[in-house]
């Protein structure tokens, strides 16, 4: 491939229209960009924003392309890669479905195996995601850096070791703002408690978390030897901490992780089956 890429999308909601955005900005041409969603609303929405290419079911132009980027939902995959079913020939394919193995999105190709899993998060919609990649074996170096190039508009992008791991990032990143949605919830109500208004307990608990977050990734320090540079013996946020950990808190949040996992590789198998 050279600098060029031509991109198509089979499913135009909402991660793609963070990922087009994301291009966009970054410099990527909407005449390479072309989306295909059965849904008027949406392909009027994208030509709308951001000129791009729309088609109501695949034709030959959308796959005219070098990356096809599957964004439909995981439910919907096997129905929506029918049309293209042995069609496909140089192309490498990014699937953003959560829980979908390889495997099976191979065989609902025809047996096609140039397939990059990808599992960004939400924070994405506002450029400030990562996400995971891992990539079949017959996807060249040059096939790489393409999913690379198109996945780090959104944000930063780490690349696993095996297919196992995408389901391990689904639980620690894909589903991790959901995680810190709950604790900011729970600060913020631990603040109503103290008789704070709503707004101030809102604007403490969301800004705490974000100065934080900010903190920790300028800071060359470990988020541990930051914890600990806050906690000043017998203080007020030794007490706090020691309340946590007689809670078990370090130990639910493994554990929570370790369910997402769990419930990740079972929809993997739920869903490959045909």
């Amino acid at each position: 491939m050279n600098d060029r890429l031509r991109i198509s999308f089979i499913g135009g909601g909402n991660m793609a229209f963070a990922l087009i955005g994301g291009m966009v900005e970054r410099g990527f041409a909407a005449a390479d960009i072309q989306v295909v969603d059965p849904s008027e609303g949406s392909r009027q929405r994208l030509v709308d924003k951001f000129g791009v290419r729309t088609a109501a079911q695949v034709d030959d132009t959308v796959l005219d392309c070098d990356l096809l980027i599957l964004a439909v939902k995981p439910q919907q995959m096997k129905s929506a890669l029918e049309p293209i079913r042995g069609r496909l020939a140089n192309h490498v394919v990014v699937s953003i479905a959560a829980g979908l193995r390889m495997q099976d999105i191979a065989r609902w190709l025809g047996g096609y195996g140039r397939i990059v899993r990808a599992m960004p998060n939400t924070p994405a919609l506002i450029g400030a995601g990562v996400t995971g990649l891992f990539a079949d074996d017959s996807v060249d170096s040059a096939g790489r850096q393409a999913a690379e190039r198109v996945l780090s508009a959104v944000g930063s992008v780490v690349w696993v070791g095996s297919e196992a791991q995408i389901d391990a990032v689904t639980a620690v990143s894909g589903s991790g703002p959901a995680y810190v949605f709950h604790f900011i919830e729970a600060l913020e109500a631990a603040g109503l408690g103290m008789g704070f208004e709503p707004a101030t307990a809102r604007k403490l608990a969301i800004e705490t978390v974000l100065g934080a977050a900010r903190l920790a990734a300028d800071s060359e320090d470990a988020p541990g030897v930051l914890r600990e540079k806050v906690t000043s013996k017998g203080g007020t946020t030794a007490a706090a901490l020691a309340s946590l950990a007689t809670s078990g808190f370090a130990e639910a949040i493994e554990r929570a992780v370790g369910a997402a996992q769990a419930r990740g590789r079972e929809l993997g198998i739920e869903l490959g089956k045909d």
